[in-house]
């Protein structure tokens, strides 16, 4: 998996007011069948990856206000990085950070994207679902993450879309683990025998079909750990907003 970029990475980490890293690289995953998540974008800039995202319709492409970096391109319908074939490129027209992110605390950590041009879905290009209402995950739901970040913190990069489940962690849980670091209101966190590392955050949290969270953050040192779990943005916390956005944006 292509990694978030040093320059992005290190350009992110002074700012913060608490000792964590950007995420997604997936740990103890497997790749992913081609094309089975075909709602899967690889955000690049100069033909580098930068940070994951997911269609959730033609035009909008849903990430982390983190990976916010002008001159983007999105990457629909991609799994193997170095092989393009049957992927296609789309220049980002506009971008919708959200108006209260905070890079100190990564509050708000969500971020829409429009593309130039629709586009155009088939059997590898596909948008996925987002909540319909606000509401939170039953704890120990078994969900998924995906990504094209590292295989371990200090590990080598996958150019192949890689796949894992993770479990729902109860916010009582969370909440003691990063303590002021986490909003139960807006955000949500995972455990398991895998998840999320330091990489190409943006990319979603699935739970059935339908896609929950967005990669925020974990622990600094440890992926994928128990005592400091990986933090995504609730999706569902933000529903007005994002509707208001595809809504507003012709």
């Amino acid at each position: 998996m292509t990694i978030i970029s040093l320059l992005l990475l290190a350009s992110l980490l002074p700012h913060l007011t608490f000792t964590a890293h950007v995420n997604v690289g997936i740990v103890n995953g497997k790749e992913a069948e081609p094309h089975s998540r075909p709602y899967m974008v690889s955000l690049q800039k100069y033909f580098k990856h930068v940070c994951g995202g997911f269609l959730i319709s033609d035009e909008f492409v849903l990430t982390a206000a983190h990976c916010n970096k002008k001159g983007l391109t999105a990457v629909v319908g991609a799994h193997d990085l170095e092989n393009d074939k049957g992927s296609v490129r789309i220049k980002v027209k506009s971008y919708h950070m959200h108006p209260d992110f905070n890079i100190r605390t990564l509050l708000n950590d969500i971020m829409l994207l429009r593309l130039e041009k629709e586009v155009e879905q088939n059997k590898i290009v596909k948008r996925i679902s987002i909540p319909a209402q606000e509401g939170d995950i039953e704890a120990d739901s078994v969900c998924s993450v995906a990504g094209w970040g590292k295989l371990s913190l200090q590990g080598k990069k996958s150019k192949r879309l890689m796949e894992v489940d993770v479990k729902i962690m109860n916010n009582t849980e969370c909440k003691n683990k990063w303590k002021d670091n986490y909003s139960a209101s807006q955000m949500m966190c995972v455990y398991g025998h895998g998840g999320s590392c330091s990489g190409d955050s943006g990319g979603p949290l699935v739970c059935g079909d339908t896609a929950v969270g967005i990669t925020s953050f974990g622990d600094p040192k440890v992926c994928n750990s128990r005592v400091r779990p990986e933090v995504y943005a609730k999706i569902s916390a933000y529903l007005p907003w994002i509707r208001s956005i595809i809504a507003n944006d012709k």
